[in-house]
C-alpha cells in the first residue's frame, strides 16, 4: 500500500482507536506495582501515542503531500535508469520517454478527447546530462480532430523543495484546474510539464548550474523545452513557453524567466523567495564565485541586467507569508519593457491551501501571455 493511499490512513487510525480502547479496558488490570504491570502500562501508552502520531502524520501528508512515497519519506534515492527501462521504447539522447499514462481527475477521465491525458515521462537532457521524471498534461483539444494540426503553448510547473511531481497532480490539482479554466472560457488549452526542481535528489540545486556539479539551470532552460517541443505538438519560441512554481519552484520560475527571456515569455512565482538558498540541503552552490551568487539574486539581477519584454507574476499575502517585503522590492525593480503583476492575499500561509487559491488566476494570467503559434 502506498504512503498516500487511504487504506494506509484508515489502517493507522483504526490501530490508534483500537489501542486507545485497549488501554482503557486493560488499565485496571495493570494497576499493580509489579514490574510486569508497570511494563504493560508503559507499553500501552507508548504504542497508543505512536499510533496517534503516525495517524496525524499520515493525515497531514495526505493533505499537503510532503512525501509522495515510502522511498521519498525515508530519503531513498530512486534509480531513474531502471524507471526508463520500463518505457515502451528507449529514449534518444535529449528526448522524452513515456513510461505510463493516467487519467485526469475530471469528468470523462477515461476519454482523452474529453478529459485530456497525463503522461508519466522521463526527460533526458542532452546538454545537462540530467534525467528527470515528470508528468505531462495534454488538454482534451490535443486529441480532438479539429485541432489535429494545432501547436499548443506549454508551461513548466515546478514544486517546492523537497516536493514531488505528484504533489502538482494530486495536491495542487494543476490538470483539473487547467481543465476547469478552459471550460469556463478563462484560459486557452495549454500543455503542462510538471516536475520538481530537485534534479539531483536529495540535493536542492536551486536551479543553478553548479561548477563541477549538476547543471540544473541548463536542464530547465535548454534541455527540457527542446525535448518537449520535439516530442509533443508544442511551439519552440519564447511566446509559446511559460514557467510557474511555488516556494523553491517559484524562485526557479522567476529566475528562469528573468535570465532566459529568449526561452520564456512569462513566469510566475507563488510564494517565491528572491535569493538562492544556501544551507545544508544545497551544499556549496557557488564555490566562492561572487558573480554566480549575484546572478542567483533576482533583485540584484533586476538592477544589473538590461530589461527584456518578459512578464512576471508574483504572489504574497499581507499576513502569513514571509516574502511580502521581498515581493514589493521585486515589483519596484522591474523596468519596462518588462511587465509585472501580483496577487496579494489578505492572509495566507506558505502552504497548499494558499497556492490552490492562487493557481486559477495565475493560469488565467499565464494563458493571456502565451501564444499557440
Amino acid at each position: 500500500m502506498g504512503l498516500t493511499s487511504n487504506a494506509v490512513l484508515v489502517l493507522a487510525v483504526s490501530l490508534a482507536v483500537g489501542l486507545f480502547a485497549a488501554t482503557i479496558r486493560l488499565w485496571p488490570r495493570l494497576a499493580a506495582r509489579t514490574a510486569s504491570a508497570v511494563a504493560g502500562r508503559i507499553g500501552l501508552l507508548l504504542a497508543t501515542q505512536l499510533a496517534l502520531f503516525v495517524s496525524a502524520g499520515l493525515l497531514a501528508n495526505n493533505s499537503f503531500l510532503f512525501y509522495g512515497s515510502w522511498a521519498d519519506l525515508f530519503g531513498q534515492k530512486q534509480d531513474l535508469g531502471t524507471v526508463t527501462d520500463h518505457g515502451a521504447g528507449e529514449p534518444v539522447a535529449g528526448g522524452v520517454a513515456r513510461i505510463g499514462t493516467q487519467r485526469p481527475d475530471v469528468p470523462g477521465g477515461g476519454r482523452p478527447a474529453v478529459a485530456g491525458r497525463i503522461d508519466k515521462v522521463v526527460v533526458s537532457g542532452r546538454a545537462s546530462r540530467i534525467d528527470s521524471p515528470a508528468y505531462v498534461y495534454l488538454p482534451p483539444e490535443y486529441f480532438q480532430p479539429a485541432h489535429a494540426r494545432r501547436t499548443f503553448p506549454a508551461v513548466i510547473v515546478l514544486t517546492g523543495y523537497p516536493g514531488t511531481a505528484e504533489n502538482l497532480v494530486k495536491g495542487l490539482r494543476y490538470p483539473q484546474t487547467a481543465h476547469e479554466q478552459v471550460r469556463a472560457g478563462r484560459a486557452q488549452p495549454m500543455v503542462l510539464v510538471m516536475l520538481r526542481p530537485t534534479v539531483a535528489p536529495p540535493r536542492d540545486t536551486e536551479c543553478v548550474d553548479i561548477a563541477g556539479g549538476p547543471q540544473a539551470e541548463t536542464f530547465f532552460a535548454e534541455d527540457l523545452p527542446q525535448a518537449v517541443s520535439r516530442t509533443y505538438r508544442v511551439g519552440s519560441r519564447a511566446r509559446n513557453w511559460g514557467v510557474i512554481g511555488n516556494s523553491t519552484g517559484g524562485y526557479c520560475a522567476l529566475k528562469l524567466g528573468l535570465h532566459h527571456p529568449e526561452r520564456f515569455a512569462a513566469s510566475a512565482g507563488l510564494s517565491a523567495y528572491y535569493r538562492a538558498a544556501e544551507d545544508p540541503t544545497t551544499g556549496d552552490l557557488f564555490h566562492g564565485d561572487r558573480k554566480a551568487r549575484n546572478r542567483a539574486d533576482l533583485l540584484w539581477s533586476l538592477d544589473h541586467r538590461a530589461p527584456a519584454a518578459s512578464s512576471f507574476l508574483v504572489t504574497t499575502s499581507r499576513q502569513g507569508e514571509g516574502n511580502l517585503r521581498g515581493t514589493r522590492e521585486f515589483i519596484d525593480r522591474v523596468k519596462a519593457p518588462a511587465r509585472v503583476s501580483s496577487i496579494v492575499l489578505d492572509s495566507g500561509g506558505h502552504n497548499f491551501n494558499t497556492w490552490r487559491r492562487e493557481i486559477p488566476p495565475a493560469l488565467e494570467w499565464m494563458s493571456g501571455r502565451l501564444s499557440a503559434t
